[in-house]
């Protein structure tokens, strides 16, 4: 059982992943289509006024402006380490470099243990956050279901066996046969859930003009 969790369901969970993202970024080029630009009579501006709103614009990165961050900077303080931690920790972990290069003949640059162990209790502290504001803001506990609970505990899932697992604490085998199951579910779930938004990002927040887009984009729903 354990050859079989750690060999042929691990190519599995990564086909699933690929194809999975491949399907759903034909699916949103599919569903999108190329914006008509109609461009309006310049208006007269005076010149004073114009120069203060480019000045105004080059002063702030244009995700400061939205009314995410208006709203609720703690929020998209805590999202942006939250998605960083998330990306750097499973990419650039020396565990995980190793089995690449033991299977595949590849690797990536790796993070000092020390900080990809800490790197994840960041994670986790995150996933507790959304967790706890998910149960106590009313506003926010009103439209949460059981799924929204299942999407964090499977992101949390692979960051809190494998910290057990780096730390020799309790089973060790059974601890890393859940860390390993727990990683595959989390690839196989990323194109089918809130998950994915991890890779689709860039897509919809370049591609697509909206108030929390970072372009005007060129494409529209």
């Amino acid at each position: 059982m354990d050859d079989w969790i750690g060999g042929p369901l691990v190519s599995v969970a990564f086909v699933i992943f690929v194809a999975g993202l491949i399907y759903q970024a034909s699916q949103f080029f599919k569903l999108t289509r190329k914006k008509e630009w109609v461009l309006p009579p310049l208006p007269v501006i005076d010149k004073h006024v114009s120069n203060a709103v480019v000045q105004s614009h080059l002063s702030c990165p244009v995700f400061l402006k939205g009314p995410f961050w208006k709203t609720d900077q703690l929020m998209l303080m805590v999202t942006s380490v939250f998605h960083l931690c998330l990306i750097l920790v499973p990419l650039f972990l020396l565990g995980h470099n190793v089995l690449l290069d033991q299977s595949w003949g590849l690797s990536l640059w790796s993070l000092h243990e020390s900080l990809t162990d800490g790197l994840a209790v960041v994670v986790l502290i995150c996933v507790a956050f959304f967790m706890m504001r998910r149960i106590f803001l009313p506003r926010i506990r009103a439209i949460t279901s059981l799924y929204d609970y299942v999407v964090l505990l499977i992101a949390g899932g692979p960051f809190l066996t494998g910290f057990l697992a780096y730390h020799q604490w309790f089973d060790y085998p059974v601890v890393m046969t859940l860390h390993i199951l727990a990683g595959e579910l989390m690839l196989i779930t990323i194109p089918f859930t809130k998950l994915g938004h991890m890779l689709f990002f860039f897509l919809y927040r370049f591609l697509i003009g909206s108030e929390y887009s970072f372009t005007r984009g060129s494409r529209t729903w």
